[in-house]
């Protein structure tokens, strides 16, 4: 399956709300726990609209999306969305916005990535490199607790200049391949 990564648009603010909700309800929850949380996990234009949110393209659908909330005081970011379609799990596109996140956080400056986990992701969690460190209230169910987890990035050094310095080249050059892709697959190339 060829992914495209791309950032978000706002319009398509309803058509990841349809996929983070069939994402968290392939876990087992019910319609009782799914309407429960409904609010917390809706998409809106305006959290769209902030940035930092990518989405993965396979075959003109939404496969997954992901968000990255930066803290530049602390040097910390913290993941508040990570859903792949139930159709495309296990395919690779949660290792792809992986890497889109990791690298936008090491381009960002971050030191520290968290999350709060649904108990049914831990292990792909787990196999990304974060670590449990203790035990949260959910955000929209009374009584449960999720697991939070975090990943301290290494400081990465090429040739002894940080990557806040060096990647923006490298970005520049991901943003040219994207845009080249983006525009063959519209016909504009």
């Amino acid at each position: 399956m060829e992914l495209i990564l791309r950032p978000a648009r706002p319009d398509e603010a309803e058509a990841l709300t349809d996929l983070v909700m069939r994402s968290k309800q392939s876990n087992g929850y019910d319609d009782a726990f799914m309407a429960a949380c409904a609010d917390e996990l809706r998409v809106t234009p305006a959290r769209i609209a902030a940035g930092n949110f990518w989405v993965a393209v396979a075959q003109g659908a939404l496969r997954g999306c992901v968000t990255l909330d930066p803290d530049s005081a602390t040097g910390q970011g913290t993941i508040s969305t990570f859903f792949i379609d139930p159709d495309t799990k296990r395919q690779g596109v949660g290792r792809a916005l992986w890497g889109e996140v990791q690298a936008a956080a090491r381009s960002q400056g971050m030191s520290l990535l968290k999350l709060d986990a649904d108990p049914a992701a831990v292990s792909f969690y787990q196999a990304m490199g974060f670590k449990t460190v203790r035990e949260v209230p959910s955000g929209s169910i009374p009584g449960r607790v999720l697991p939070q987890m975090e990943l301290t990035l290494p400081p990465v050094t090429l040739g002894g200049v940080h990557p806040r310095h060096h990647d923006k080249s490298r970005h520049r050059q991901t943003h040219l391949n994207h845009t080249r892709h983006n525009r063959r697959a519209n016909g504009q190339d």
